[in-house]
C-alpha cells in the first residue's frame, strides 16, 4: 500500500513555473521555491502536486488540446466543492481558484492534498476476503451516502437542471460521440437508439458525481474508509441511477472478455470482489431506491464510457496529444460497445 504516485511532467504537459509562482505569491502570500510533479492516473483533466516552500497542494486544469470544454470546466468542480466539503466529508477543500487563461494557458484551481491510499490495479497482498468484500462496500456507501446529501441545504439547489436529465444525458452522449467519432462501430450506433427508444422518466433528484469509481476515492491506510473522493468534473444534480449504473459500467468481473481483465480497468476482478448483481443489490438495499430497468442504466454507462474513451482517442487520432496511452482506446471503445449490445441482448447486467 502506497500514497498515489506522482512522476516528472508528462512532455507537453509542463506548467509556467514563473507565471505560477507569482500567482501563488500574489492569492495565496506564500513564498518559496515551487516545484511541480505529476500524477499519471486519469485519463482527462490533468492533476499535479505543487511543492510551494512548506506547502503542497493540487493543482487541477484541462488536457492540453481539449475540444470539448464543457467536459473541463474547472469552475464546475469548484463549485461542487467548495458548497460540499462542509456536509459531506470525503470532498477535498478548495483553496483558490484561477478563472482566466492567462496564468497557465487554461483555467486551474488548487486543493487540499488528501493522503492516503488509492487502489488502481491491484489489492495489496495478504488481504483476505473478508476485507476485499469491505472495500466494495465502503465504495458503495460512500455513493449512497452522496446521493443521500441534501443538495438544496447545501447550497446546490441551482448546480443542475434534474427535470429532463435521462433524455438529455441519451441525446447529449449521442451527440458527442457522433462530434467525435473516428472508426465505423456499428454497435455503438444501435445502442445510442436503443438508449433513446427505452429510457425511463427521472427518479427523485440527487447530487450525483458521474465517475465514482475505485481510482477516484482515497482509502485510509488501514483500508477500513474512504477518506476522500476525487475528480468532480462531472458533478451535477441529476437522477442518481444514472450515476450509479455509470459505477456499474466500471465494475468489470473475472468471466467478462479477456480485454477486460488488463489493469486499466482496475481491481474489480480480483478474487473476493463483489459481481455486478452483488454491487446492485448492496445499492439498493443501502439506499432504498428500486427500479425495474438495471439494464437500462447499466448499458447507459457503458455507453458514457466508451463516448469519453472516444472523445479522448479523438484527440490522439487529431494529435492534439501524444500521450501514448491513449493509441488503443479505440479497441476499448469497440469492447464497451460489445459489452453493452450483449447485456441487452441478455437482458442481465
Amino acid at each position: 500500500m502506497s500514497e498515489p504516485e506522482v512522476r516528472p511532467i508528462r512532455a507537453g504537459e509542463e506548467l509556467d513555473l514563473t507565471a505560477l509562482s507569482a500567482y501563488l505569491f500574489r492569492e495565496l502570500g506564500a513564498q518559496g521555491a515551487v516545484r511541480v510533479e505529476q500524477f499519471p492516473g486519469g485519463h482527462s483533466n490533468l492533476t499535479y502536486l505543487v511543492h510551494h516552500g512548506d506547502n503542497e497542494y493540487v493543482l487541477r486544469r484541462p488536457p492540453f488540446g481539449s475540444k470539448v470544454k464543457s467536459a473541463h470546466d474547472m469552475g464546475r468542480e469548484v463549485a461542487v466543492l467548495s458548497k460540499l466539503a462542509p456536509v459531506y466529508s470525503r470532498a477535498p477543500r478548495v483553496i483558490a481558484y484561477c478563472d482566466s487563461p492567462d496564468v497557465l494557458g487554461a483555467p486551474f484551481y488548487l486543493m487540499e492534498r488528501r493522503r492516503g491510499v488509492i487502489l488502481r490495479n491491484d489489492v495489496p497482498a495478504g488481504i483476505d476476503t473478508a476485507r476485499v468484500r469491505h472495500l466494495c462496500e465502503e465504495l458503495v456507501d460512500a455513493l449512497v451516502e452522496l446521493h443521500a446529501v441534501d443538495y438544496r441545504a447545501a447550497g446546490l439547489a441551482d448546480f443542475g437542471k434534474p427535470v429532463g436529465y435521462v433524455e438529455r444525458q441519451v441525446h447529449g452522449w449521442t451527440e458527442r460521440y457522433a462530434g467525435s467519432q473516428t472508426d465505423d462501430i456499428p454497435a455503438m450506433t444501435e445502442i445510442a437508439k436503443w438508449l433513446d427508444d427505452t429510457k425511463p422518466a427521472d427518479g427523485p433528484p440527487s447530487l450525483i458525481h458521474n465517475d465514482f469509481k475505485f481510482d477516484n476515492v482515497i482509502f485510509d491506510p488501514s483500508l477500513e474508509r474512504i477518506t476522500a473522493v476525487l475528480d468532480w468534473e462531472m458533478a451535477t444534480v441529476g437522477d442518481p441511477l444514472m450515476d450509479f449504473g455509470t459505477s456499474l459500467s466500471y465494475w468489470r468481473q473475472a468471466d467478462d472478455p479477456a480485454l477486460f481483465q488488463q489493469p486499466i480497468f482496475g481491481i474489480t476482478m480480483k478474487p473476493g470482489m463483489f459481481r455486478r448483481a452483488e454491487v446492485a443489490a448492496r445499492y439498493f438495499e443501502r439506499s432504498g431506491r428500486r427500479t425495474d430497468q438495471l439494464v437500462f442504466y447499466y448499458v447507459y454507462g457503458l455507453f458514457k464510457t466508451a463516448v469519453v474513451l472516444q472523445q479522448i482517442y479523438y484527440r490522439y487520432a487529431k494529435g492534439l496529444t501524444k500521450d501514448a496511452r491513449f493509441a488503443t482506446f479505440i479497441v476499448v471503445v469497440r469492447a464497451l460497445a460489445d459489452a453493452a449490445r450483449t447485456a441487452v441482448d441478455r437482458n442481465d447486467v
